[in-house]
């Protein structure tokens, strides 16, 4: 049977507060039909309502194109200052549609720098088109290659049909799913990352392709303009899919990540955002249990030498918790012992588990901070006699 051994209760009491109480964070009424609160550095969801619950992305599905694109100026094939050309048929695509737009003209050239920032600032359609073409010679073909990139990313429940979000009842995501992406675009791009907190953009004037003068456009992402830390990401809006917002903010080196949608005006969707993250940030905390490399506790071993196993965490353990609710962390070692020789340096031998009321269980593996030999001969006797006299297994 599987040994559970506590740990210290010192490294219990050190976090938590000098009154015990509830644990649970203090509820707070979510106006959006979907929603998504995110910690960045641990994964913990603060808040959800309805985010597996399939919802039309509207412009929040520019994300993955961004992300694609972010991709591919990684890994070198593509610069910020190539260029491309705006084909007929992109033109075309958005020539008087009343979404929003960047106001590209047939045959025109552009870099794919105002590319991203058409897309992340203006939020146009056509931007998106012209960005899908280049890479992937068509919208279709790049709706695959959007798709492929969301089964990569552990974004299980979505699917897109085209790169701006625009409706199409094939094309839908979740709150998770959208939380996810802007984990891995935060996480996996954070020099071009910068490009979502871009406040406005200046279309240059080019009477040629029907632009007279010059075309100034803000970025639509409220929590830009109110909220202190906010970086990204982006809005959208559609009359099916509401108001909604992937957004993010960063305060004192911890980030919060959130999605909403579903709500009704400008007003509210700005409202809500501001109004979720500041919980987040006033309700939640980040807590390093330990840190990576360092020994949790020791095991016996049997029949083995060294007698005393130290058991080691691979990275740091930090968990996000309501301050409040920290008062019921429990941090628990499992292991079946005595621990056999012989084992491995490295080799898995252990497993943290730790409970609080906000969040699900966690197991952490513990790994051998040493080698341990097996013994034989009068040692292994002495040993195995030692331990049934005394507990002692080491040799």
């Amino acid at each position: 049977m599987p040994l559970l051994f506590a740990l210290l209760a010192g490294i219990v009491m050190a976090l938590a507060p000098l009154s015990a109480g509830t644990a649970r964070a203090q509820a707070i009424e979510v106006a959006a039909r979907h929603a998504l609160l995110m910690d960045f550095a641990t994964g913990n969801v603060l808040l959800e309502k309805a985010a597996d619950t399939p919802m039309p992305p509207s412009s929040m599905a520019k994300m993955m194109t961004v992300y694609i694109a972010f991709e591919q100026i990684k890994a070198g094939k593509l610069s910020l200052d190539d260029t491309v050309t705006v084909s007929d048929s992109a033109w075309r695509r958005w020539a008087g549609s009343e979404g929003s737009l960047m106001f590209l003209g047939a045959r025109e050239t552009v870099s794919i720098r105002d590319l991203l920032r058409g897309i992340i600032v203006s939020s146009g359609n056509d931007a998106c088109t012209v960005l899908a073409e280049a890479l992937a010679g068509t919208e279709d073909g790049f709706a695959v290659w959007m798709n492929e990139k969301a089964k990569a990313l552990g974004m299980t429940n979505s699917h897109f049909t085209n790169a701006s979000g625009w409706p199409d009842p094939d094309q839908y995501v979740t709150a998770r799913d959208l939380a996810i992406l802007a984990r891995h675009t935060i996480a996996d791009f954070p020099t071009l990352y910068a490009h979502y907190a871009e406040t406005n953009y200046v279309i240059p004037a080019a009477p040629a392709f029907g632009r007279p003068h010059d075309i100034a456009q803000a970025n639509r992402n409220p929590l830009l303009f109110t909220t202190r830390g906010a970086d990204g990401l982006k809005t959208g809006h559609t009359a099916d899919a509401g108001y909604g917002l992937t957004g993010s903010a960063v305060r004192d080196g911890r980030r919060l990540i959130l999605v909403v949608n579903g709500l009704g005006s400008e007003r509210e969707r700005a409202m809500e955002s501001s109004k979720l993250l500041e919980w987040g940030f006033r309700t939640f905390n980040n807590y390093t249990l330990f840190k990576a490399g360092e020994i949790v506790d020791e095991a016996e071993t049997w029949l083995g030498r060294p007698g005393k196993l130290p058991l080691v965490i691979g990275e740091d353990l930090t968990v996000t918790l309501s301050r409040r609710g920290r008062a019921n962390l429990a941090v628990t070692l499992v292991y079946e012992g005595p621990i056999g020789a012989p084992v491995a340096q490295g080799e898995e031998v252990a497993q943290l588990h730790i409970t609080a009321p906000d969040m699900p269980t966690r197991i952490v593996p513990l790994h051998a901070g040493t080698s341990v030999a097996k013994i034989g001969g009068m040692a292994r006797f002495r040993a195995a006699l030692e331990y049934f006299l005394w507990g002692a297994a080491g040799g």
